[in-house]
């Protein structure tokens, strides 16, 4: 069976776990204070064009979602979200367990949300008269690239900073599978554009060639305070920190986390080409690892036979919508495979 469902089916980048072995009986002190993960936090500021941004390391994306949004909020404050986020879907009711409010906009087939509904939903909150009886929206959540792997120009992202600036809120941007989306062809977005246009955002490791963890990187000076208590409380914090620090040393030496994930987005294209010479349409426009085309239910059967995918939705009585997707580790031969047996059973 060859998996194409997710993006974190393999192990780490060979380089991470070289150097996992290298320091395996390294003597550090705990809890991401030593010195490699100094190392790896001066290469994201650099990476970032940034000394004064502080950066941490998290266990998990959930966690980090979780530990993020409830550090910044007060207990009557929610979080505005595309309904197809991650936070609103995909978490199990992370967000909400820790006593804030996912407050869902109807996202756009690709899975963003617009600067204009985000004043619109702060609109509606300010001016109802029972506003003191309603959560409080106060922080705006998006990902980069969406759950349905749409891409936020730098123009998008900069009316969706200045809307937050002038009504008051924080943008978040969770980065789980950030590689993909900045090495995408049609990106714009920069690392030191997302400092400049986000109070928070972070860099995902577990899907883009680590074994685990999160970057996160906090550039609004009033929400760096006690940010380490908050990582501790929400379980977040790894006592043998430095396996964190290793990591992003790693994907950070060399430009190697970009070149992995442009690798990625190259097998992913290969992918949607195949597709779109067999006839398949596509549920959205993605540009990046993930794909989302459209198969007769006939077909899926048969692919299903070799390939993992993940079910996306029913799109009519014969038809769904599929996601096809590649990681850093994708090869060359499972995408040749992939592809022949696309072409062969659409042709049927």
């Amino acid at each position: 069976m060859i998996y194409f469902n997710c993006d974190y089916t393999e192990g780490c980048h060979p380089n991470i776990l070289k150097r996992l072995c290298e320091t395996n009986m390294m003597q550090t002190v705990g809890y991401g204070e030593d010195e490699i993960c100094d190392l790896a936090r001066a290469k994201i500021r650099k990476a970032c064009g940034r000394e004064d941004v502080d950066v941490h390391f998290l266990v998990g994306g959930t966690q980090t979602n979780a530990t993020v949004i409830a550090a910044i909020l007060r207990p009557h404050q929610g979080a505005l979200s595309a309904d197809t986020g991650h936070i609103n879907v995909h978490e199990t009711g992370a967000v909400e367990a820790t006593g804030h409010k996912v407050l869902p906009l109807s996202s756009t087939p690709d899975g963003k949300i617009t600067a204009e509904q985000v004043e619109n939903a702060y609109l509606a909150h300010v001016n109802d008269a029972s506003f003191e009886h309603m959560v409080q929206p106060k922080l705006v959540y998006i990902s980069l690239p969406t759950e349905n792997g749409g891409l936020y120009s730098k123009a998008e992202l900069t009316a969706l900073h200045d809307v937050c600036t002038r009504c008051g809120l924080y943008l978040f941007i969770d980065g789980a599978r950030l590689g993909y989306g900045l090495t995408a062809p049609e990106n714009d977005v920069t690392l030191a554009d997302l400092c400049a246009l986000s109070d928070v955002f972070y860099i995902g490791g577990t899907k883009v060639g680590a074994l685990f963890g999160e970057a996160v990187v906090i550039t609004n000076p009033a929400l760096k305070t006690d940010f380490r208590y908050h990582i501790k409380q929400r379980g977040g914090m790894l006592a043998k920190g430095r396996l964190l620090g290793i990591q992003f040393d790693e994907l950070f030496t060399d430009d190697l986390y970009f070149k992995i994930s442009e690798k990625a987005v190259r097998q992913a294209k290969r992918i949607a080409k195949a597709c779109e010479d067999a006839g398949c349409a596509f549920f959205a426009p993605s540009p990046t690892n993930q794909q989302f085309p459209i198969f007769p239910d006939t077909a899926l059967e048969k692919l299903a036979e070799k390939y993992k995918y993940s079910y996306w939705a029913r799109v009519d009585e014969t038809h769904s919508a599929v996601r096809l997707c590649t990681s850093w580790a994708t090869t060359d031969e499972n995408v040749d495979a992939l592809c022949k047996d696309i072409a062969s059973i659409m042709a049927e």
